[in-house]
């Protein structure tokens, strides 16, 4: 895809202050380690649909937050019906050897077609998945198997191309044109990273979803907390819920890892080449300051995951100096600006810093994570 949900008894997470945080792992792990832990962590789907009580909730205590909540997250999957960019652009088409591929608005959805010149097959979207910012790719279920479709839109042309890591369809195989066939298993880590509550008592259940990376795929089911606060039972309320913001610097890049990958997740997935630069906690874990407990170093100290991505590069310079402090091109090291000071420049850090690249065929170029000097060349994994 373009883009790529256990609790304790009675949910009780207990919420650790930052000297006890720091102390809980000291090592960053694998997803899939993560997910045994007792806790709430992203993509566990042990919790009951019922434990879910969707963003509505939340703004009874937390309207600012939830009114500000209108990030790519929050719209990384959609119904296919409601995507903006399929009722904004009708009638996409798209032509690989001797097959078109077009997608058309019919009966308040998207109909999504593809003919050889002879034969020809159709097929309604279920979903559409990314906001296309980057990129939007369509899935729908056919014969009860999900299937990833074999174009995407993309912003940059303002149109379809091949989708992602897919490649041109066989001859006379109008079927196997349509889209690639996703695993059960891929099929649930690719819903449980874009949609909210898409796994619950352990089985997938697409029809009761929450579209979009809501509160709780992040905070953990809410009912609980929503019932403690409700009764004004404000130290239990805080005990059933999770705040992010108190994980230690490890553990919070994890974390965020759970869907954008740590590095234990890119090297048991034995990815390797340009196509990481997606992973940005494991390019994160690559630079040199990151793992000394530097909170400074975390993907929250410079994103706000209920705002929009910031654009302006000179916007992060202020994160940047909090420990490159200009003044300290000499070398001189404290303990609030452990890092030299740059005696090159003080704006717009990153575009030296972090170097871009783009991923054969997407039509996007991506920020690198790893953060060091950036002397051009091919893409160091």
């Amino acid at each position: 895809m373009l883009f790529t949900a256990l609790l304790t008894a009675c949910f009780a997470i207990p919420i650790l202050t930052r000297s006890q945080s720091r102390r809980a792992v000291e090592a960053p792990q694998a997803t899939q380690d993560r997910l045994k832990s007792p806790g709430w962590w992203p993509t566990k789907g042990t919790a009951a649909r019922s434990e879910y009580l969707g963003p509505a909730a939340c703004v009874e205590c937390h309207s600012i937050k939830a009114v500000s909540q209108t990030t790519p997250m929050a719209k990384a999957a959609t119904p296919a019906a409601n995507a903006e960019i399929l009722r904004t652009h009708d009638g996409l088409v798209f032509r690989s050897g001797q097959y078109k591929f077009e997608i058309s608005r019919a009966g308040g959805g998207s109909l999504y077609s593809v003919s050889d010149g002879k034969d020809s097959l159709s097929q309604p979207l279920d979903w559409a998945f990314g906001t296309g910012e980057v990129g939007q790719t369509y899935v729908f279920e056919r014969n009860g198997t999900f299937y990833e479709s074999r174009v995407s839109f993309y912003p940059t042309l303002q149109a379809l191309d091949m989708t992602l890591g897919h490649h041109a369809p066989v001859a006379t195989e109008v079927a196997g044109a349509l889209g690639r066939a996703m695993p059960a298993s891929e099929t649930r880590l690719c819903f449980g990273c874009h949609t909210t509550a898409s796994t619950t008592s352990g089985g997938f259940d697409v029809a009761r979803l929450i579209p979009g990376v809501t509160c709780e795929a992040c905070h953990g089911p809410g009912a609980k907390h929503v019932a403690a606060e409700r009764r004004k039972q404000i130290k239990l309320g805080s005990q059933t819920i999770l705040n992010p913001a108190r994980l230690s610097p490890i553990d919070s890049v994890d974390f965020c890892g759970a869907c954008h990958r740590t590095t234990w997740d890119v090297a048991l997935a034995n990815t390797t080449g340009v196509a990481n630069i997606r992973f940005q906690p494991y390019r994160l874990e690559k630079s040199r300051c990151w793992g000394k407990g530097e909170a400074r170093l975390t993907c929250m100290a410079c994103h706000d995951p209920h705002q929009p991505l910031v654009r302006d590069l000179a916007a992060y310079d202020s994160q940047c100096l909090s420990c490159h402090l200009s003044g300290n091109v000499s070398g001189t090291i404290t303990s609030d600006h452990p890092g030299k000071g740059c005696p090159v420049g003080r704006s717009k850090c990153v575009t030296c810093h972090m170097a871009k690249y783009e991923i054969p065929g997407s039509h996007a170029q991506f920020t690198d994570h790893w953060i060091r000097i950036a002397k051009g060349g091919a893409y160091p994994d």
